[in-house]
């Protein structure tokens, strides 16, 4: 369960924290830094140990390799005692040497083919998708894993749902047709990308993958459920991106279709939360808000977000992860700030969220924070809620010393160290708990690992 008044208390605190404590320390200072991993894969605090899950190249019980670039993912309870890991990977065709089937498409099973999104004409099929894992924590094996997902396009963040599946979102806007890749080599796709894919936990082998339309075609990131109306909010990793919401026909039954709307702040049209070169939004600022209906949904690149902040939706810098949290939902965008180093925003629904009477008492935005130079937390992308209530958020950034880490916030708006990836140049993602928050998983996306980090996590409460 989330700690929904520490939660408050930490974005309250961490707004109005303008340095924080720890933010000039160096990660290697004796005494405060984590303890160096002699395997080199992710240094943790005193206490803590990890079991590697996945990794790419590892045989699946479907006979293939487990793909590479491991991105978002949810943890679910499985049964007896397991935990259900569903993982995107954040694969294009031209990734060929990452990929789950490589150059061995035409052998595999027509009743396998037959389940991708995009086939590419058997030549060239999407390789992003998900895998699923079943893991035990009891005795820190991984027991099965298999393709759940496949011929879809750089699925890179999604969601959880209140009914056990996972949103699968597509950062993508391939077309139809031949392409030449960055290797020379020839692309074909046969459909469209840009959508979002549901995957149930429970699937035991691979799902048909069928786009959800309605729920628009843009650079999706990431996904979150608002349990009480059903409704989904979306995020967008473009530089001048919208923040977005689907009211579904039947709460958790997406595929009926629904309503598409984007985030509007209530007297400013239009308005930037940037804060490049101007303050246009203060830390700690809270403002009303209020929703615009979208139209012809499916459209080009950028057309949609830029038709929307036409008619007057707000616009962000890269929005990136995505977290339920309490009864608010905090997300990242990665380039906003000053310093361009990122923020940290909630939106706390109406309690009439996506009925007509929510304009008698709308929805909120607030900056809960916003990183300088000297914070410790940098590039913030994927997000979740500790069981505890801290936010603990993935960097993807290279301007840290000891490159990505895992960054806590705590209540009283200092920031620690939950892990560090000290031993490659790649970005943290997928950072999620296990159902009974014993377990805390997350991906090292190149070259393509996923970790299970177990510890004594009532040392970081403050």
């Amino acid at each position: 369960m989330l700690n929904r008044r520490r939660f408050l208390q930490s974005i309250a605190v961490a707004a109005a924290t303008p340095t924080f404590a720890i933010g000039c320390q160096d990660r290697k200072t004796p005494g405060y830094s984590l303890l160096a991993d002699p395997s080199q894969i992710l240094d943790l605090p005193r206490g803590f140990s990890y079991t590697v899950v996945s990794r790419r190249g590892d045989m699946m019980a479907d006979g293939l390799p487990v793909p590479g670039a491991h991105d978002g993912m949810a943890a679910f309870t499985g049964e007896d005692g397991r935990i259900i890991v569903v993982r995107n990977h954040e694969l294009t065709p031209r990734s060929k040497h990452s990929g789950p089937y490589a150059d061995k498409c035409e052998d595999l099973p027509d009743a396998v083919r037959s389940c991708f999104y995009d086939r590419g004409g058997d030549r060239t099929p999407g390789l992003g998708g998900t895998t699923t894992t079943i893991y035990n924590p009891a005795s820190e094996e991984t027991e099965r894993q298999f393709l759940s997902l496949g011929g879809t396009d750089n699925n890179c963040a999604g969601g959880k749902t209140p009914w056990g599946s996972w949103l699968s979102c597509e950062e993508s806007f391939a077309d139809p047709g031949a392409a030449i890749s960055n290797q020379a080599s020839l692309i074909f796709r046969d459909e469209r990308h840009g959508y979002v894919f549901e995957v149930p936990a429970a699937a035991t082998e691979l799902v048909d993958a069928v786009p959800l339309k309605d729920m628009g075609r843009f650079q999706h990131e990431a996904a979150a459920v608002h349990t009480a109306s059903g409704v989904v909010y979306l995020t967008e990793d473009q530089w001048h991106c919208l923040f977005y919401r689907f009211i579904p026909n039947v709460p958790g039954q997406l595929q009926e279709g629904g309503r598409l709307q984007a985030l509007a702040i209530a007297g400013q049209p239009g308005k930037p939360t940037h804060n490049w070169d101007r303050v246009d939004l203060s830390v700690n600022e809270t403002l009303a808000t209020y929703w615009i209906d979208l139209e012809d949904i499916d459209g080009d690149e950028d057309d949609l977000r830029l038709r929307g902040a036409a008619q007057g939706a707000a616009t962000f810098a890269r929005g990136e992860g995505l977290s339920v949290a309490g009864d608010r939902f905090a997300f990242t965008c990665t380039l906003g700030g000053p310093a361009r180093l990122g923020q940290v925003f909630a939106y706390t629904p109406s309690p009439f969220e996506g009925t007509a009477e929510e304009q008698s008492s709308p929805g909120q935005l607030t900056l809960i924070a916003e990183a300088k130079q000297d914070s410790l937390l940098n590039n913030c992308d994927n997000l979740t809620m500790a069981p505890w209530g801290d936010l603990i958020v993935c960097e993807d950034t290279e301007s840290n010393t000891d490159h990505c880490a895992l960054v806590g916030i705590r209540p009283d708006g200092s920031q620690y160290l939950v892990a560090n990836n000290a031993y490659t140049d790649s970005e943290l993602a997928g950072v999620c708990f296990s159902p009974d928050g014993e377990t805390m998983f997350v991906n090292i996306q190149y070259p393509g690992v996923t970790i299970a980090i177990t510890g004594p996590w009532a040392e970081l409460i403050v």
